[in-house]
């Protein structure tokens, strides 16, 4: 487990050493005993071997004993997806 916001990732590899969640990029929304992180990633595609559209994920993390564990996610499935929450907040905001 991470002991650091810094050592968080969501890069997995498999015991064949593939890496099937490749982590494209990371940033810190807030630090502390509970962590906000957003991810930009791709998971492989075990049958053809090719890695997938860009996805995003919101992660929450919580330090118990010195070391961040996940506590919750939310995966944004598309570039689309992430734009329109994008306008939604704009929108939001706005008011």
């Amino acid at each position: 487990m991470a002991e650091t916001v810094d050592e968080i990732t969501i890069s997995w590899t498999d015991d064949d050493g593939n890496e099937t969640t490749k982590e494209l990029g990371k940033k810190v929304l807030t630090k502390g005993a509970w962590a906000t992180l957003v991810f930009k990633y791709q998971e492989m595609n075990r049958s053809t071997g090719e890695y997938g559209p860009v996805k995003f994920r919101i992660g929450r993390y919580q330090k118990r004993s010195g070391s961040y564990f996940p506590h919750s996610k939310f995966n944004i499935s598309s570039e689309e997806q992430a734009k329109k929450i994008i306008t939604i907040l704009q929108d939001w905001m706005e008011e």
